[in-house]
C-alpha cells in the first residue's frame, strides 16, 4: 500500500512537536510527507524533525488561502501511484503504533470505502472544570469527518475535484468533501487508530471568532440544501435563537434612538434581556466560574448573536449563486516570454518578438472553447531600467499582432529586491487577472514555462498548472511540477480535456 501524508499548516510550533511523534512511530514508512505553508508572506522557517521523516519531507506554498486550499495543494503534490493520502492537522500528536494502525485500517478498507477517520482524543485538565474553549475543543472527539487524522483514497479525491477552496476557514470544509463523496455512493469508516488534539490556547474573544463560520453554513445550505446538518451528523447550533435576540436588540435600540417607546419596544428589550441572561448562564454554569472566565463570557454573550446574525447574511448574500464544486474552468493564464513568444532577455523592440510553434493553434482551439485569455508576465527590466513600460506596451501588441486580443494583461514591473505581492511566484499577477476576468482564480488554469510560474499558480489557487519546459528550466522545476507538456499545444489538450469532462 502507498500512501502520503499531507500536513497543511500556518507556522505553530506544534508542527514540530507533531513531527517528533511521526519520527517516533514505527511502522510502514509514508512515500512523502508533504507540509503546506499556508502563511500569507514568507517567514521564519517551519520547524523540522531530524529522523526519518526529514528525509522523506518536501514543503509547498498555498498562499495562506485556508486549510481547504492547503490540504488540495498537498494531495495534489503527491504522486498518482499513491493509493491513499492521510491528512493531519499541525496541532495533533500520533502516538507510537500509529503508522502500523493506519496500515491496518485503510488495508480492511473494503473497495466502497473512500475515508477513514481516526478516534481523536482531547485531554482536557484535570483538578478544575474546563473553560468554554476546552469543552468546545473537546467536542472534536465525537465529530463527523474531520479532517484532523482522516485519509482519503487519492483516486477518490481527483474525482470530486478535492476541497472546496471557498471554505477559508479550519470549518466545515471536511463536511463539504465528506457529503460530496458519501453522495456519489462511497463510506466513510472509523478506523482503530487513535490520535491526540491537545487544547490549543485561544484568546479569550475565540468564541467570537468563530462566528465567522456562520457564513460558510450559509454556503453549505446553498451547496447542499437546508438538511445537511442532518446528513452530516453536524450541530445545527443557536443561529435561530441568536437571529430572534438579535432582532429584539435592533427593534429596542430603534425606539431609543426614535424616542418611540411604545409596548412593543418594551417587550423587544425584555426578550433580549431574557434571552441574553439565558445565554449567559449555559455558557458559565458548567464552570470554571473564575473571574477572568465569567468576564469573557458575559462581554462574548452579548456580542455573538449579532455576530452570528451578520456573517449569516453577509454569506447568505455572498454565496446566494454558488455553483457545485469544482468551478468550471473558464479561462487560462498564460506567461509570455518562453511560452508564447521566444524569450529574448529584457526585450523592448517588438521587432524581435517571435511566436512559438503551436502558439497561434492552441490559443485558437482555446478561445473557440470559450476559454477568456490572459498574459501574466515578470517584466523586471522596468525596474532594473533596462526597459520603458512603453518599450513593454509595444511589445506586448506586437504579440497580439500574432496572436491575437487577450482579455487582460498583467505585467510586474518589479525586481526581486522589492518585495511585491505581484512578482511571480507571489501570485498576484494570478489574482489581478482573474479579478480583470471577474472569475475565481479557481476558474483558470495556468501555462509557464518555470517553476515561479507554478508556483504562482499555486500559491493564487489556479485549477491547472501546466509546466512547458525549455532549456532555460531547471531539472528540479520540471520533477516538482503535477503537469508537464512537451509543448503549447499538449498543455492546450490538458486544458480542453478538463473543460469537456
Amino acid at each position: 500500500m502507498i500512501f502520503s501524508i499531507v500536513i497543511p499548516t500556518i507556522g505553530r510550533a506544534s508542527l514540530g512537536a507533531l513531527l517528533k511523534s511521526l519520527d517516533g512511530c514505527s511502522g510502514p514508512r509514508p512515500q512523502s510527507i508533504v507540509i503546506v505553508d499556508d502563511r500569507r508572506e514568507r517567514a521564519a522557517p517551519l520547524p523540522r524533525a531530524d529522523g526519518w521523516t526529514a528525509q522523506r519531507t518536501q514543503v509547498r506554498r498555498s498562499g495562506g488561502r485556508g486549510p481547504a486550499a492547503a490540504r488540495n495543494t498537498g494531495w495534489r503534490a503527491t504522486t498518482t501511484d499513491v493509493e491513499w493520502v492521510a491528512f493531519l492537522d499541525d496541532d495533533v500528536l500520533v502516538n507510537p503504533d500509529w503508522l502500523d494502525e493506519l496500515s491496518a485500517d485503510v488495508h480492511s478498507a473494503l473497495p466502497g470505502v473512500a475515508g477513514s477517520q481516526a478516534q481523536l482524543t482531547v485531554p482536557l485538565p484535570s483538578g478544575r472544570r474546563a473553560t468554554d474553549w476546552e469543552r468546545g475543543t473537546a467536542g472534536l472527539a465525537t465529530a463527523q469527518w474531520i479532517t484532523a487524522d482522516m485519509a482519503y483514497r487519492r483516486r477518490v479525491l481527483e474525482e470530486v475535484g478535492g476541497f472546496d477552496e471557498r471554505f477559508a476557514r479550519a470549518f466545515r470544509e471536511d463536511a463539504d468533501i465528506a457529503l460530496r463523496i458519501v453522495e456519489r455512493g462511497y463510506q466513510i469508516d472509523r478506523g482503530q487508530r487513535t490520535t491526540r488534539h491537545p487544547v490549543r490556547p485561544a484568546p479569550w474573544n475565540a468564541s467570537l471568532r468563530q462566528q465567522r463560520g456562520n457564513a460558510d453554513d450559509a454556503l453549505m445550505r446553498r451547496l447542499h440544501g437546508p438538511g445537511w446538518y442532518q446528513r452530516a451528523d453536524a450541530e445545527p447550533g443557536r443561529r435561530p435563537t441568536h437571529l430572534l435576540t438579535t432582532a429584539a436588540a435592533a427593534l429596542t435600540v430603534a425606539s431609543i434612538v426614535t424616542g418611540r417607546r411604545r409596548s412593543i419596544p418594551a417587550g423587544a428589550a425584555a426578550l433580549w434581556l431574557a434571552l441574553t441572561g439565558r445565554f449567559a448562564w449555559i455558557r458559565i454554569a458548567p464552570g470554571p466560574r473564575t473571574p477572568r472566565e465569567i468576564g469573557a463570557m458575559l462581554a462574548t454573550t452579548v456580542a455573538i448573536p449579532p455576530a452570528a446574525a451578520w456573517h449569516w447574511l453577509r454569506g447568505s448574500w455572498q454565496h446566494r449563486g454558488a455553483e457545485p464544486w469544482p468551478l468550471p474552468l473558464r479561462a487560462v493564464l498564460l506567461d509570455r516570454d518562453g511560452t508564447l513568444v521566444r524569450d529574448v532577455p529584457y526585450n523592448g523592440d517588438p521587432a524581435l518578438v517571435e511566436a512559438l510553434p503551436e502558439a497561434e493553434k492552441a490559443l485558437r482551439r482555446l478561445r473557440e472553447a470559450g476559454l477568456g485569455l490572459a498574459v501574466v508576465s515578470n517584466q523586471s527590466g522596468i525596474a532594473r531600467g533596462v526597459l520603458r513600460t512603453e518599450q513593454v506596451a509595444a511589445v506586448n501588441a506586437r504579440v497580439e499582432q500574432l496572436l491575437g486580443p487577450f482579455a487582460t494583461w498583467q505585467v510586474c514591473p518589479h525586481g526581486d529586491a522589492d518585495g511585491c505581492h505581484c512578482r511571480k511566484p507571489a501570485p498576484g499577477l494570478m489574482q489581478a487577472a482573474a479579478d480583470a476576468l471577474g472569475l475565481a482564480v479557481h476558474q483558470c488554469a495556468v501555462i509557464g514555462d518555470i517553476g515561479a510560474d507554478i508556483e504562482a499558480a499555486t500559491a493564487a489557487g489556479a485549477q491547472l498548472a501546466v509546466l512547458v519546459p525549455t532549456p532555460a528550466t531547471r531539472p528540479e522545476e520540471v520533477e516538482a511540477a503535477e503537469l508537464v507538456c512537451p509543448d503549447l499545444g499538449a498543455a492546450a489538450d490538458v486544458i480542453l480535456a478538463r473543460v469537456t469532462r
